[in-house]
């Protein structure tokens, strides 16, 4: 039985917790980049424990949250629609802004930090396990596959604030030990690319940790968040785009504020063209979130036809693999994913591999109570380019049992939304199914 939240932090999270500073501006240009972490911070082999990981866990609600919207604010300012940014102008920007060069953070192991969070978690339910299913026609082999994990990991402002979860006790969704359940989960994965809806703690919790596991990170906050009407809130939502320095190169970077009936809105996506260290490849990985909210089918049908025109541009016509990852708040039934489907960059949704005929998405990938009754829905997805790349293997999904009878959000699952994690290899013959 669950007996309250661990009060006493273990030394390395206590340090952090004194030391917290208020977070910077993102670059002009509006990607929010953190590309100066670590280059030796990094998760090297065939997904063995990860070294690396920041000191810090970041600090709680509040406390700079005005002066990281007004840096935030004038950043979307310059950057309405799409843009492209070189890897170089990226990497170049945050000595630009503070006007010297960056120190590099020091690495740490990872486990110690996960042993600080379970720690931290003591008090708490395990967390649940979950199995990968191999989905490879062949033998293994080849170079070592690209792994990718899509998660709305949920606000922190709007779990607290607005989503009004009416089963879940609110000692569950604290900040201070929910953000050790989601590092826990993401440790637990080791995502070589990792796309995160609804984060509100970028910069004092996400970017500076994950920069000294070797991650490089962007973020793009939502024009109007939903989170600033909260009371004591950290600043916009967003989505977030990590990837391992010493997998990939970043080519180009594109921001994307999604239009609909030639209108901006409020739903943004990342897009950006990386290449493989070891195989030499080109690929897109992009990541979004789509409005939500039933009656808003027709306007995230053009919000979904907004992106695809927009890494048609990117991919030169699908010439370049393309990954999509995101919530799309659309089920299966919906325009928007039919419109994904029948893409001329000829897409196809990874998690519709575990049904038993290869063509039925999963039942669910959220499932929450609300004061309007429960709801359970198939909404997130990982789109990849089929005829150039190969899943090898999906984490299964979370079983109702293993959710319980109040659902998600809970004591031993952070969030709303469970993540989706993909191992994917490049097609050695990738015009054969053009």
């Amino acid at each position: 039985m669950y007996q309250g939240p661990a009060r006493c932090l273990c030394p390395l999270l206590r340090r952090a917790a004194t030391a917290s500073t208020a977070p910077p501006p993102p670059r002009a240009g509006g990607t929010g980049e953190g590309g100066s972490g670590a280059g030796t911070a990094t998760l090297r082999g065939a997904r063995r424990a990860p070294h690396g990981f920041s000191s810090s866990l970041g600090c709680p609600m509040g406390g700079g949250g005005s002066r990281l919207y007004g840096a935030l604010a004038q950043t979307l300012s310059s950057t309405s629609g799409s843009g492209t940014s070189s890897a170089t102008a990226a990497a170049a920007a945050p000595r630009e802004r503070r006007g010297q060069p960056e120190a590099e953070p020091e690495p740490l192991e990872a486990r110690e930090l996960l042993a600080q969070c379970r720690l931290v978690l003591r008090r708490r339910p395990p967390r649940c396990r979950r199995r990968f299913v191999d989905l490879r026609q062949g033998a293994a082999g080849g170079p070592r596959p690209i792994r990718v994990m899509q998660w709305n990991i949920l606000a922190q402002a709007l779990g607290e604030g607005k989503d009004n979860f009416v089963q879940c006790p609110m000692e569950a969704l604290k900040w201070e030990e929910r953000k050790c359940l989601i590092l826990e989960e993401i440790l637990a994965y080791q995502p070589d690319i990792l796309c995160l809806q609804e984060v509100d703690h970028y910069f004092d919790t996400f970017q500076p940790l994950l920069s000294r596991l070797g991650y490089q990170g962007t973020f793009f906050p939502k024009p109007w968040s939903p989170c600033l009407d909260v009371e004591r809130n950290n600043g916009p939502d967003g989505c977030a785009l990590f990837f391992l320095k010493d997998r990939f190169e970043l080519i180009n970077s594109a921001n994307i504020r999604l239009t609909a009936m030639k209108l901006k809105t409020n739903q943004v996506a990342i897009a950006q063209t990386l290449k493989c260290h070891e195989t030499g490849r080109l690929f897109c990985i992009a990541v979004t979130h789509l409005k939500a909210r039933t009656g808003w089918e027709r306007f995230r049908s053009a919000q979904g036809c907004d992106l695809l025109q927009n890494l048609k541009s990117i991919t030169q016509g699908a010439k370049i693999p393309l990954i999509v990852c995101g919530d799309f708040n659309a089920e299966p039934t919906e325009e928007v994913y039919r419109e994904f489907s029948n893409s001329s960059l000829n897409l196809n949704s990874a998690y519709k591999l575990l049904s038993p005929d290869g063509q039925s998405e999963p039942p669910y990938t959220t499932w929450k109570i609300r004061p309007s009754g429960e709801c359970r829905h198939t909404l997130d997805y990982i789109w990849y380019s089929q005829h150039a790349l190969n899943v090898n293997s999906a984490l299964g999904l979370l079983t109702e049992e293993q959710i319980g009878p109040n659902r998600l959000p809970s004591f031993n699952y952070p969030s709303d939304h469970m993540s989706l994690v993909c191992d994917f290899s490049f097609n050695q013959d990738p015009d054969r199914l053009l």
